[in-house]
């Protein structure tokens, strides 16, 4: 247990000097609100009432569909895994510590959301803040699996950055945190419900009995994909 909150702890530091999980998980977040949370309230003065939540699925999506898989995709093609190798370390951990570690650094990013939306812009509070807290840890869970996912089974993280768009483009456009998804045609609503940020968005704002067992569904489904990849990738593993 020592070994992992040490090895956890590493991962955390080292997500903090990484250049490109700052980018997706801080700047371009925060900037993104910065701008947009300004141009919604002035436009739409009724989205003040789901800035925070609208924004926390952007930050969300972006960290860990875009930061997160290149650098376990480096990490598992490259030659670390012959340390966990011949360490006698699970081939798990690598997943776990940045799992731990980007979840951490998403949650940081949404309080900040969470405390500056309200005085910068106005935005109302969740009416429950402790019920809003649980499904975003949700959501983070989820997303962040789905970037598990992708790292795991990417051959180059060049590569992974055209496949995350996949995930990410549709999670914005299709969720309802940019318009409202009724606007959308039916056969590109249906296809929302695909994405974790649209049963989390809808959850967060107006909860329905659907949307948590939607969310838990596809948590299981990509921790069993990851389980399958990485006992793949033990089983197949060899020193040159």
């Amino acid at each position: 247990m020592k070994a992992f909150l040490y090895g956890l702890g590493l991962q955390f530091r080292l997500d903090i000097r990484s250049r490109s999980l700052l980018l997706t998980c801080y700047v371009v977040p925060l900037a993104f609100f910065a701008l947009m949370g300004g141009i919604f309230t002035s436009v739409m003065p009724q989205s003040s009432g789901t800035l925070i939540q609208s924004m926390s699925v952007f930050v969300v999506a972006m960290g860990a569909v875009i930061g997160v898989p290149p650098q376990i995709c480096e990490e598992y093609s490259g030659s670390i895994k012959k340390v966990y190798k011949a360490n006698g370390v699970p081939l798990c951990a690598g997943v776990i510590t940045h799992f731990i570690s980007a979840f951490i650094h998403l949650l940081i990013v949404c309080a900040i959301i969470f405390a500056v939306a309200p005085v910068a812009f106005g935005a109302s509070l969740p009416q429950n803040t402790a019920a809003y807290f649980g499904l975003l840890a949700l959501y983070i869970a989820v997303s962040l699996s789905v970037g598990c996912v992708f790292g795991l089974f990417g051959k180059s993280p060049s590569s992974l950055a055209m496949y995350a768009q996949i995930v990410f483009l549709p999670s914005i456009l299709l969720s309802g945190i940019m318009f409202p998804a009724d606007m959308l045609p039916d056969f590109l609503r249906y296809i929302g419900y695909i994405f974790p940020a649209t049963a989390a968005y809808g959850a967060m704002t107006s909860f329905a009995a659907w949307q948590l067992p939607v969310l838990f569904c596809e948590l299981a489904a990509m921790v069993a994909l990851c389980a399958l990849r990485l006992k793949f990738l033990a089983k197949n593993f060899s020193f040159p």
